[in-house]
């Protein structure tokens, strides 16, 4: 089974008012082609998240939720102004041409597409947001007739550990209890303005399960010199795979059922000491949907991966800070489309995630906070074994969206 859960902090609040983003609105001319724009940003700046990390942590396991951390940040740039807001506009990768008017409605269509489809029969999948800010903060009409859904009243200044613990429940209750506790002790002061959450749920199974009793250990090769036994599941079976010049990988896609959501592994040569390193750093979007969209063949495949559970706490201020988002944990943050009143920035910033998979398929969940207080072997077409590192990546197919991704390098970390 699959789960995911996603968290995150910022300041923020269908139509959009005459004069919330701009002094007129209403004269931004609606954009057909607004959504797609808002799945192609987040691609860019996934994938530049990713190499990101990767270089923080060249020798660690990773695995995080892009999705959780873009969304997060998206409701920060709606409330941001001035170079807050041009900064984090670079930073998620929006063009000049992406108006915050088509931004916020393709948002809005995105969240009541993804509500629909949570009754699937093949999976379910819950996406929530909200602003969670001091009630003696005095938020502009506007953002709040645009974002009320989102928007949450907590009286910080008073019960700062009460609201601590109200927002953990709330990641909690939606990701079913595989975060627990992200803020953590003393995360929320009594000079906390708000805190921005997005959470996220998916559960489902593979489309081809593993049969448990061919679960076997066997040698992981974690380097040249050193190995572990870890158990791995085995499966012959028809799949999606191919070899990739450009990235440098063998590429094999586990559907989950119902098709709209895969795990992607990405296997290197064996003999590349720097095999993983190489592959993220040569992920591009057009790279990436060569191997989502190409309608290649499936094929007899004997795979097996490793059965295992990972939970990874992420250190996000740094990683934001490279990756550009300017004044965003700085006094001088400029929050003045959520509020005209003065203080509000952000001095920290945090994701927790974990994933287990199994012979059922995939649980996995990640919650991201950020908290404001003053406001070679050779390629064997017919086997796939993973027992090396390797980069893994859950996708979306419907929205073009990855919702999680990671580098599983060594099973005693």
């Amino acid at each position: 089974m699959l789960k995911l859960g996603i968290i995150f902090f910022f300041a923020l609040t269908t139509s959009v008012s005459s004069q919330c983003f701009y002094k007129d609105d209403s004269a931004k001319k609606p954009n057909p082609e607004a959504r797609l724009s808002l799945y192609k940003n987040q691609m860019e700046f996934t994938l530049n998240l990713f190499n990101t990390i990767n270089n923080a942590v060249p020798d660690d396991n990773i695995f995080f939720s892009p999705f959780s951390v873009y969304h997060a940040l998206l409701l920060g740039y709606f409330a941001a102004s001035g170079e807050t807001e041009k900064s984090l506009k670079e930073s998620l990768r929006i063009s000049d041409a992406q108006d915050k008017v088509n931004l916020l409605m393709a948002y809005k269509v995105d969240k009541r597409s993804r509500a629909f489809n949570n009754n699937s029969d093949s999976y379910e999948f819950t996406n929530a947001n909200k602003m969670f800010v001091d009630n003696e903060l005095h938020l502009r009409q506007c953002l709040l007739d645009i974002l009320g859904e989102e928007i949450e009243a907590l009286n910080f200044h008073q019960n700062p550990e009460q609201s601590r613990l109200h927002i953990n429940e709330w990641v909690s209750r939606i990701t079913k209890n595989n975060i627990n506790d992200l803020i953590p002790v003393y995360g929320i002061m009594e000079t906390t303005k708000l805190v921005l959450a997005n959470a996220a749920y998916f559960k489902g199974v593979w489309a081809s399960k593993f049969p448990a009793e061919r679960t076997k250990k066997q040698v992981f090769f974690v380097s040249e010199t050193r190995q572990t036994l870890v158990p791995f599941m085995r499966q012959k079976g028809i799949f999606h795979y191919m070899v990739s010049d450009e990235l440098g990988a063998q590429i094999l896609e586990l559907p989950y059922k119902g098709n709209d959501i895969s795990m992607y592994i990405l296997l290197p040569p064996y003999s590349m000491k720097e095999g993983v390193t190489n592959i993220i750093a040569n992920l591009t979007p057009e790279r990436l949907a060569t191997v989502v969209e190409e309608g290649y063949m499936g094929r007899e495949v004997v795979v097996e991966i490793p059965k295992f559970t990972m939970e990874r706490t992420l250190p996000l201020r740094p990683i934001l800070e490279t990756l550009g988002v300017g004044d965003l944990f700085k006094p001088s943050a400029n929050f003045s489309t959520l509020s005209d009143d003065d203080g509000i920035n952000f001095d920290d910033a945090i994701h927790k995630a974990k994933i287990q998979v199994d012979e059922e398929g995939t649980v996995a969940a990640a919650a991201t906070a950020i908290f404001g207080f003053r406001s070679s072997r050779p390629a064997e077409p017919s086997r796939f074994i993973a027992n090396f590192p390797f980069v893994y990546i859950l996708y979306e197919r419907p929205t073009s969206s990855i919702l999680f991704m990671g580098v599983y390098r060594d099973p005693k970390k």
